[in-house]
C-alpha cells in the first residue's frame, strides 16, 4: 500500500471521531463521513459513486431481513414492560427481606435485584433508573455512604449489557458470525462473575467500615405465611422468565428470537399477574420500544454505509499494516486492542464501538495464535466475550459514562457529581479486575459453550 492509501481510510476514522464530539445524532455521523469520504474516494480514482448502490442491499440483507436482528425489538419490549409493570419493586421488597441482617443487605439486594433484572430485561437505562428510583432513597435514609450508594446502583444496572438476553451480544453475534447461543452462554459466567465481585467487595467494606453501610434497626419477624406470600409474588415470577427465556436458549429448545417472544408475552403476563396491565401501559411500551429500536437501526444503517466505504478504502489493509508495524506478539497486541477499547468507553457508546469497531478488529483477531491457552477456532468467542466485559466500564467512565448521567438525572437531590464519580472508582477496578480474569482463565468463557457441546 502507497502512504497515501493508508493515511486516507485513516484519517476517515479521525474525521469520525471529531464529528461524533459533535453531539450530532450517531447515525448521521457515520453516514455522513461515508458520503464525504465517497466524494474524496471518487475525486483519486479509488472509490466509484455508482457503488453506494450495493450499500442498500447489505442494509437489506444484513439487517432488515436478519432474523436474528428481530430478537432486538421483542428484548426491548420486555425490558420496558418489566420495568413499567411493577415486577422490580416486589423483587426489590423481597431481597431486602431476605438480606436484612447480613452487612451491607441492602446493597446485596440491589446487586442481586440488578443480576435477575440484567437477565431479564438487558437495557441499562431502564434497569439504572429504575434502581436508583426504588432503591437510592431507602439507602439514603438507611444512613448509607453516598458514594457506596451510587457505585452499586450504576455498577449493578450496568449488567444487562453482558448477562444475557444482552442486546449488545445479539448484535455482536451479527457483526461477527457468531452464532448468539454460543455468546449467551459464553457471557454466563463473566456476567454471574463481575456480579460475584461487587457482592464479595459489599460485604468486605460491610464488614470492616459498617458506618458507611448500617444494618437497619431490629424489627419483628416477618410471619412465615407472609413471607412465602411476598417470595411468591416477588421472587418466584421473574425467575421463572429467566428460567424460560435463558433455559429455552442454553437448552436448546428455542432460538435466541424465538426466546426473546417468549420473554415479551411473559412480560406481558406479568404485567396481568401484577394487575399493572392496562391499554394504556401497553401502548407506552410499544412506543417507548418503537423509539429505542428506530435509534439502533438507524445507528446500523449508518454503519453499513461508513464501514463499506471504509473497507473500500483499503481501510483493513490499512489497520492491518499498521498492526504489522508494530511488530507486536499476539498476547501484547491483544492487550493493546484492550485497552484501545476501553480509552474509547471514555467518551464514545458501546453501540458506536461494537459498530465501528469490531469489523476493523475481526480480520486481525482472526489471525491471532494463543497456542493451547485458546483453541484457534474458538478465539473469535472468547474476544468477543472479552470486549463486552471491557465495554460494560464504558457505562461508568467519565465524562461520557452513560450509567452516570441515568444516576445523576435519576438521583436528582440525593446524589451530588463529586458522590457519583467517587463511588464509581471501586466498581470500575473491579470490572477491570473480571476482565483480566477472563483473559488470563479463558476458560471461564470458553468451559460452558465446550460443556453444552456449542
Amino acid at each position: 500500500m502507497t502512504l497515501f492509501e493508508t493515511v486516507l481510510p485513516l484519517s476517515m476514522l479521525g474525521l469520525l471521531v471529531v464529528i461524533l464530539f459533535s453531539g450530532f445524532p450517531v447515525a448521521f455521523c457515520l453516514a455522513g463521513v461515508g458520503l464525504v469520504f465517497t466524494l474524496v474516494g471518487g475525486a483519486f480514482g479509488l472509490f466509484q459513486p455508482a457503488q453506494l448502490f450495493l450499500v442498500v442491499s447489505r442494509i437489506w440483507g444484513s439487517i432488515a431481513d436478519n432474523l436474528v436482528l428481530v430478537a432486538i425489538p421483542m428484548f426491548i419490549f420486555m425490558g420496558i414492560m418489566l420495568e413499567r409493570s411493577g415486577v422490580a419493586r416486589h423483587l426489590l421488597e423481597i431481597l431486602s427481606v431476605l438480606l436484612k441482617r447480613v452487612p451491607g443487605g441492602l446493597a446485596l439486594a440491589v446487586v442481586l435485584m440488578g443480576t435477575i433484572m440484567a437477565a431479564t430485561t438487558g437495557i441499562v437505562g431502564a434497569s439504572v433508573v429504575m434502581l436508583t428510583m426504588l432503591a437510592l432513597p431507602v439507602m439514603v435514609e438507611r444512613g448509607y455512604d453516598k458514594g457506596i450508594c451510587a457505585g452499586v446502583i450504576a455498577s449493578s444496572g450496568t449488567l444487562g449489557i453482558l448477562i444475557p438476553p444482552s442486546i449488545m451480544l445479539v448484535i455482536m453475534g451479527d457483526l461477527l458470525a457468531i452464532p448468539v447461543g454460543d455468546l449467551f452462554t459464553g457471557a454466563v459466567i463473566p456476567g454471574l462473575l463481575l456480579s460475584g465481585l461487587y457482592l464479595v467487595y459489599i460485604l468486605v467494606v460491610g464488614l470492616l467500615q459498617p458506618k458507611r453501610m448500617p444494618r437497619p434497626p431490629e424489627a419483628d419477624p416477618l410471619p412465615r405465611a407472609d413471607l412465602i406470600k411476598l417470595v411468591l409474588r416477588g421472587f418466584v415470577p421473574p425467575t421463572v422468565l429467566v428460567v424460560m427465556v435463558l433455559g429455552s436458549i442454553v437448552g436448546g429448545f428455542a432460538t435466541p428470537t424465538e426466546a426473546a417472544g417468549v420473554g415479551a408475552f411473559g412480560a406481558t403476563l406479568l404485567a396481568i399477574y401484577n394487575r399493572t396491565f392496562s391499554v394504556k401501559l401497553l401502548n407506552e411500551v410499544v412506543q417507548a420500544t418503537a423509539l429505542t429500536n428506530a435509534m439502533i437501526f438507524g445507528i446500523f444503517c449508518g454503519a453499513t454505509l461508513f464501514s463499506y466505504v471504509f473497507r473500500e478504502l483499503g481501510g483493513d489493509d490499512a489497520i492491518i499494516h499498521v498492526i504489522d508495524a508494530l511488530g507486536l506478539h499476539d498476547w501484547s497486541l491483544l492487550a493493546l486492542l484492550m485497552v484501545v477499547i476501553f480509552l474509547l468507553g471514555f467518551f464514545f457508546d458501546w453501540l458506536e464501538i461494537t459498530l465501528i469497531i469490531l469489523p476493523v478488529f475481526r480480520p486481525i483477531v482472526m489471525e491471532l495464535d494463543f497456542g493451547a491457552a485458546v483453541p484457534k477456532d474458538q478465539i473469535l468467542l472468547w474476544f468477543a466475550i472479552a470486549v463486552a466485559v471491557n465495554l460494560q466500564t464504558s457505562y461508568l467512565t467519565p465524562p461520557f459514562g452513560p450509567a452516570l448521567f441515568y444516576l445523576r438525572q435519576a438521583g436528582a437531590g440525593f446524589l451530588t457529581l463529586a458522590d457519583i464519580y467517587r463511588g464509581i472508582i471501586p466498581f470500575t477496578l473491579l470490572q477491570l479486575t473480571g476482565l483480566a480474569l477472563c483473559l488470563i482463565f479463558p476458560a471461564l468463557v470458553l468451559w460452558l459453550p465446550n460443556y453444552l457441546g456449542y
